[in-house]
């Protein structure tokens, strides 16, 4: 299943500059491509904005009256990672720059701007926001599906996950096979798995998003993960 975010209003350029009239020249460049434009001086003012779901990008100035861009830079990598940053600054430098991008900021650029770079950058930004918001979507719809699985079906995931076999699942639950299978039919169809190959990657998926999929313990057993699951 695909999710896609909302696509009604037009992505979002949050502009951050202690220069009215840079603000000003920006607007008017973002509005003229056809984006939502927000005005900012001060960090404090967004950091207080309420969050919404859709394509978004900020273009920060290093320089800014309450807060240095690049500090609001590494809490908003944390806080709003689905946001990509553009740096902007008069004065940059490489160590600077090298400090910015290894934040992760998406691009680091120098005044005067060249429109057509920063345009560019913009609309690399807004790509970028739409993968990872259809990411999180599809992440939570896992996290949503594999929270309504049975203590069992989840064990019996974990263990098909991890490559083992109807049988080795069956000794290390205690359980038939034909339990097994049981549980693995209803889990495959709340999980929308459509093949082993899928489950796998759901289960890597829910681990790197919060943890182990198969966070309900099951016995351990001596014998070694088969090569490839049951179909």
């Amino acid at each position: 299943m695909r999710f896609t975010p909302p696509t009604h209003m037009a992505p979002t350029v949050y502009v951050f500059d202690d220069d009215v009239s840079v603000r000003e020249s920006l607007e008017l460049l973002f509005l003229s491509a056809g984006w939502q434009v927000e005005m900012f001086e001060l960090a404090h003012d967004f950091l207080a904005r309420p969050r919404v779901a859709l394509p978004s990008c900020l273009v920060l100035d290093v320089a800014l009256p309450d807060l240095n861009g690049l500090d609001l830079q590494k809490r908003l990598i944390v806080d709003r990672a689905d946001m990509p940053i553009i740096i902007i600054t008069g004065y940059g430098d490489v160590p600077m720059a090298v400090e910015a991008m290894k934040a992760g900021a998406l691009e680091f650029l120098t005044k005067p701007l060249s429109p057509a770079a920063l345009l560019d950058a913009v609309r690399r930004a807004f790509d970028r926001s739409r993968a990872l918001l259809t990411e999180a979507a599809e992440l939570r719809s896992l996290q949503t599906r594999h929270a309504l699985l049975s203590r069992r079906e989840r064990q019996v995931m974990a263990l098909i996950a991890a490559g083992r076999m109807n049988k080795q699942v069956a000794v290390e639950l205690g359980i038939s096979e034909i339990t097994v299978k049981a549980h693995r039919g209803k889990m495959m169809r709340r999980m929308q798995a459509e093949s082993l190959a899928e489950l796998v990657i759901m289960a890597a998926r829910l681990r790197s998003g919060r943890g182990d999929p198969g966070a309900t313990a099951v016995p351990r057993s001596s014998a070694p993960p088969a090569a490839c699951a049951e179909a």
